[in-house]
C-alpha cells in the first residue's frame, strides 16, 4: 500500500521537475568557483531535500486523505509513507549536492584552469552530511506539525524556524567571534571527524523516530 502511495506523490512531484532543475543548476553556477563553494552542496541538498513536504499541500488541496482513508491504506501507513518519502528527498538531496557540486566544480577547473577551484572530498561528505542531518531535524519537527495544523500553517512555521535557526547561527557566530573564535567549514569538518558518520545517523534515526511516533498520533486522532 505504501508503494501506491509513493507513486501518488512522487506524479504529483514531477510538476516541479523543471524548476527545480533550474534552481539547482543556478545554485550550483552562482556559488562554484566562489568562496561558498562548499555551502553548494548543503544549499542543493535542502532545496531537494524540502521538496517532499509540499506533498502535503497536494494532499490538502485535493482533500486526497478522505478518498484514500476508503481504501485499504490505514492511517499508519499514509503517516510512515510521508517519512520513507522524505527521508528518500533527504539522502537524495545530499548525494545530488555532492555530485554536481564535484561534477560542476571539475567542469570548470577544466574549463579554466587558470582560475582553479581547490575541491577537497573530505571537506564535501562533511558539508553533504551536515546538511543532510540539517534537513533531517527540520523534516522531523516539520511533519508533526503539518499533520497538526495543516500544510499552510506548517509551511509558515517552516519559515519561522528557518529564521529562528539562522538568527541562532548568527548568534553563535557572533559570541564566538567576541571570544575569538569562530565557525566556519573546516569546523562543520572537525565536528564530523569527531563524532563520525554512525552517530549522525543515529541522531537522524532516532530524529525520525520520534518524529514519527507524535505524527502518528496527532493523525490517528484527527478527523480528515
Amino acid at each position: 500500500m505504501i508503494k501506491g502511495l509513493l507513486k501518488k506523490d512522487l506524479y504529483n512531484l514531477a510538476s516541479y521537475k523543471v524548476s527545480l532543475i533550474i534552481v539547482i543548476l543556478f545554485c550550483s553556477l552562482a556559488m562554484i568557483g566562489t568562496d561558498a563553494i562548499y555551502w553548494s552542496s548543503i544549499v542543493i541538498g535542502i532545496i531537494v531535500g524540502m521538496i517532499s513536504l509540499s506533498t502535503f499541500n497536494y494532499d490538502e488541496i485535493s482533500k486526497a486523505n478522505k478518498y484514500i482513508l476508503t481504501l485499504p491504506p490505514t492511517r499508519k501507513e499514509i503517516v510512515l509513507e510521508k517519512y520513507v518519502l522524505a527521508i528518500c528527498s533527504m539522502i537524495l538531496g545530499g548525494l545530488f549536492g555532492f555530485g554536481l557540486t564535484l561534477l560542476v566544480g571539475s567542469l570548470l577547473n577544466y574549463l579554466r584552469p587558470d582560475d582553479f577551484v581547490d575541491i577537497s572530498l573530505d571537506t564535501l561528505v562533511s558539508t553533504s552530511v551536515g546538511g543532510m542531518f540539517g534537513v533531517a531535524l527540520i523534516q522531523a519537527i516539520q511533519i508533526p506539525s503539518i499533520f497538526k495544523w495543516g500544510a499552510e500553517k506548517g509551511r509558515i512555521q517552516m519559515f519561522v524556524i528557518i529564521l529562528f535557526l539562522a538568527l541562532l547561527i548568527s548568534g553563535i557566530g557572533f559570541a564566538l567571534d567576541k571570544m575569538g573564535s569562530s565557525l566556519d567549514i573546516e569546523s562543520l569538518e572537525r565536528i564530523f571527524n569527531d563524532f563520525g558518520l554512525i552517530l549522525l545517523l543515529l541522531l537522524s534515526f532516532l530524529m525520525y523516530f520520534i518524529s514519527y511516533k507524535i505524527s502518528y498520533k496527532i493523525y490517528k486522532a484527527k478527523e480528515v
